[in-house]
């Protein structure tokens, strides 16, 4: 078995530091760097991306909402024509440094709120989509099975990496609780047996105590969470463990979801 494991990358901006890049680098397959609408800026983009070639990481497209402010978590109401305009300024940024290092762009993740607006609005949706398949269809698109935008992109023909979140609730529903940050630190080994629970057998305990199916093609673990880091060697140790090997899901020349 194989899994990609991705996180949430490049979200410094000039003097102030986010997340642990260098650190978590040694143990991801995939990294969503920040397109510097909700954090970063073009010198951590390039550094970002530095860091990713030095370590045999794939890159991808993390685009936010304009909200340096509010760390694109807040909802802003906006034409989904600007969204998708927004969206391919960001791409377009990342995929310059990522040439400069003679590297291509993997996949597109919506950030923050515009990740999960998305999730449940079909416009939206389809602007994101339809930029993709305008821009570079060989673009994949990560987002969670249970979304307005997976049911879209598989309408669409789409590729997609469907997401499992190592470091958040579910609901019922199989949605992820959407929290501004996750607040105490969580135990390593605890999240690293859930995810390979749910990448081998294909189910995770919500929220309420419910246990439901979930699909994953990328495991998606913050790089701001508290201990991070400890939660990112304990995935990937306990994945080694059971036989499942790290590795990037590639543009969609190479695979379709």
């Amino acid at each position: 078995m194989r899994i990609d494991l991705n996180c949430d990358m490049g979200e410094s901006f000039g003097a102030w530091k986010m997340g642990n890049d260098e650190e978590m680098m040694r143990y991801i397959s995939s990294a969503n760097i920040a397109g510097g609408f909700h954090a970063g800026d073009p010198h951590v983009m390039r550094k970002t991306a530095a860091l990713a070639k030095e370590h045999g990481v794939a890159v991808g497209v993390h685009p936010g909402y304009r909200d340096l402010t509010g760390f694109g978590r807040r909802e802003i109401n906006m034409a989904p024509e600007e969204v998708r305009d927004e969206l391919i300024y960001q791409l377009g940024a990342l995929r310059e440094f990522a040439h400069y290092y003679g590297m291509e762009v993997q996949h597109v993740k919506p950030h923050g709120s515009l990740y999960m607006v998305a999730a449940r609005d079909e416009e939206l949706s389809r602007a994101i989509i339809e930029a993709i398949q305008k821009v570079d269809p060989g673009l994949l698109l990560f987002c969670m099975r249970a979304s307005v935008t997976h049911e879209l992109a598989q309408k669409m023909g789409q590729p997609v990496a469907v997401e499992f979140y190592a470091d958040r609730e579910y609901n019922d529903n199989g949605q992820i609780v959407f929290t501004r940050s996750v607040a105490e630190e969580l135990d390593p080994e605890e999240v690293g047996e859930r995810v390979v629970r749910a990448v081998t057998q294909g189910r995770v305990k919500t929220e309420s105590g419910k246990d439901i199916d979930i699909n994953a093609d990328s495991v998606c673990v913050h790089g701001d969470t508290p201990g991070a880091v400890r939660l990112a060697e304990a995935i990937a140790r306990k994945l080694g463990e059971n036989g499942i090997e790290i590795q990037p899901p590639g543009r969609a020349e190479q695979k379709i979801s």
